[in-house]
């Protein structure tokens, strides 16, 4: 039964701890990429006061006679360059982009693994196409809440997040440093957003520059300009740096750890989430890959008005080219059967690992991109699987 609630979600900006790390984890992902579109990686990186260690494991198959990984991919660099982008250059930043230590712990790919990756014939291996990189479950979503078709506590939260970072880097506001948090509540009745009733912002900050000063430019600049006036009223609560101070932020403050942000990444907590993370891995990973194409699958659901609501979930084993199971859920809003739904789903998309990559051109350093402000809901044309282009052959295939 529908009723009215209240459902919160969180945004994290750039220079958040974690972020820093996941941003890290991916540039070295497309720095590889760029080398070789064929590339393994699974990159994870940790941060804490003026230390980096980036580690995991890359196999670049087609390195130069006589290279070494080091040789092509310059780590101490790319974090340097990383760190640097996302605004750590301040004289008083103990995390700067000159003056950290970069440590890196890095092996090749398992073999172990990599044969089941591999689309060849392998001892014990039960076919010779390419199969998951890993066992695991993921979850696609999508709703009509906002245009993006997405829940929109987590699209607000976003947009709050990416408006205090254009403004950071724009030069406006020079007080504003990187680290930063928002988090939007939204009053919902009878299935649809119709209001907010609080919305939180942290915000890194420099010493001379009040609370109130802060307080005002928050609600004035980020909150009432991002925000849909008519969801923002007289009753809407704003907790502008609600600690009284936020001078000490990102690894100084808080250590940092590529794959932390699983939730602002993807849904906000209103889609479930298989618990995989997404930066620092390759397309074969299909902690990363299936969600993307969970995420496509139940845009085009919702996008075809099969449903209003549309959480797809499935799962892989190890080395193993089909998935081993698939469910829709559809939550009482599907305009025909979920039966007729799924089956449409079945004829019009291949959920084979070596498909998905081909289905949504993943083999491409494009990864960057998503790293910030959610992985999915952006309109960017590499970003495949916010495209709505299967609608008609889902509404042909659901008759």
């Amino acid at each position: 039964m529908l009723r009215r609630f209240i459902f919160a979600s969180e945004s994290v900006g750039e220079g958040h701890p974690d972020k820093v790390c996941d941003t890290i984890s991916d540039a070295v992902l497309d720095a590889c990429l760029r080398q070789d579109r064929k590339s393994r990686v699974a990159c994870e990186t940790y941060a804490k006061s003026n230390v980096v260690i980036v580690g995991g494991e890359i196999t670049i198959p087609n390195l130069p006679k006589g290279k070494h990984l080091e040789d092509v991919i310059p780590i101490n660099q790319i974090v340097r360059e990383t760190v640097r982008d996302i605004g750590y250059i301040h004289d008083d930043d103990v995390f700067h982009a000159r003056k950290i230590f970069v440590n890196t712990v890095i092996t090749d790919q398992s073999h172990d693994i990599s044969q089941g990756v591999d689309a060849k014939k392998a001892k014990g291996k039960q076919t010779s196409e390419q199969g998951a990189g890993d066992q695991g479950l993921m979850f696609g979503f999508a709703c009509d809440d906002t245009p993006e078709l997405m829940p929109a506590p987590i699209m607000f939260a976003h947009r709050l997040g990416r408006e205090l970072t254009r403004v950071r880097k724009s030069g406006k506001a020079e007080w504003l440093r990187p680290d930063a948090k928002s988090q939007v509540s939204v009053i919902y009745d009878n299935g649809k957003p119709v209001g907010i009733s609080n919305v939180v912002i942290s915000t890194q900050h420099t010493e001379d520059i009040s609370h109130d000063e802060i307080e005002k430019f928050c609600i004035e600049k980020i909150i009432r300009k991002m925000l849909p006036k008519s969801m923002v009223n007289g009753t809407t609560r704003f907790l502008i740096n609600p600690t009284g101070r936020f001078v000490i932020g990102g690894p100084q403050g808080d250590t940092g750890l590529t794959g932390r942000k699983i939730i602002v990444d993807s849904y906000g907590g209103w889609g479930r989430h298989g618990g995989g993370a997404f930066s620092g891995k390759d397309p074969s990973k299909v902690d990363r890959s299936a969600a993307y194409m969970g995420r496509w699958v139940a845009k085009n659901v919702v996008a075809a008005g099969l449903a209003t609501r549309c959480e797809i979930q499935f799962a892989y084993a190890i080395g193993h080219p089909d998935p081993v199971s698939m469910n829709i859920n559809t939550f009482g809003t599907n305009t025909v059967p979920e039966e007729a739904i799924e089956r449409a789903v079945n004829r019009t998309f291949s959920f084979k690992p070596a498909e998905i990559i081909q289905q949504l051109d993943l083999l491409r350093p494009i990864y960057s991109k998503t790293t910030n402000y959610g992985h999915f809901g952006k309109d960017d044309p590499d970003i495949t699987w916010e495209k709505t282009d299967k609608t008609a052959a889902l509404k042909k295939a659901a008759r």
